[in-house]
């Protein structure tokens, strides 16, 4: 049986840079209300003070298990601990059904490693165009990707 991983501090520094940090609610590029490294608030959840970066690197730990979950369960082939990590900010980034869907889990589970870097850099596009935020994310990725760790 695969033993299940989790993301190091390490991905988490990553999934932090690209999502940056706020301490007041405020609506994202959906419209939903989100708070800290990008926590979409949940029925309930009311945060009319903020939160503190403490408060929201618990909230994105929280978050993060959905992602982890995912590539857990749909990756076939061993992982080091930094193409865990690669993977667990894309699928955070871009959601778990598009993951799932994905050519790059394809290539991956039939053990094409050296494609992943490839398939991640075709992930930049918003509205049909490149974004500049999305191709730096992807960078850091494919970078995470091909390190030792």
């Amino acid at each position: 049986m695969k033993t299940k991983m989790t993301i190091s501090d390490t991905g988490i520094d990553l999934v932090k840079r690209h999502e940056g940090f706020r301490s007041k609610v405020y609506k994202d590029v959906a419209g939903f209300d989100t708070v800290g490294y990008g926590h979409k608030l949940r029925a309930g959840e009311l945060f009319p003070k903020g939160v503190t970066e403490e408060q929201a690197t618990e909230l994105l730990k929280r978050d993060l298990q959905d992602a982890e979950n995912a590539v857990n369960a749909r990756v076939t082939v061993p992982l080091t601990q930094s193409q865990f990590d690669a993977l667990v900010d894309f699928t955070y980034n871009l959601g778990a059904g598009n993951f799932a869907s994905s050519n790059l889990l394809a290539k991956l589970n039939k053990r094409q490693y050296s494609a992943v870097p490839g398939e991640l850099m075709k992930w930049v596009h918003a509205d049909g165009k490149v974004v500049a935020g999305l191709v730096a994310r992807r960078q850091d990725e494919a970078e995470l990707w091909g390190s030792a760790a």
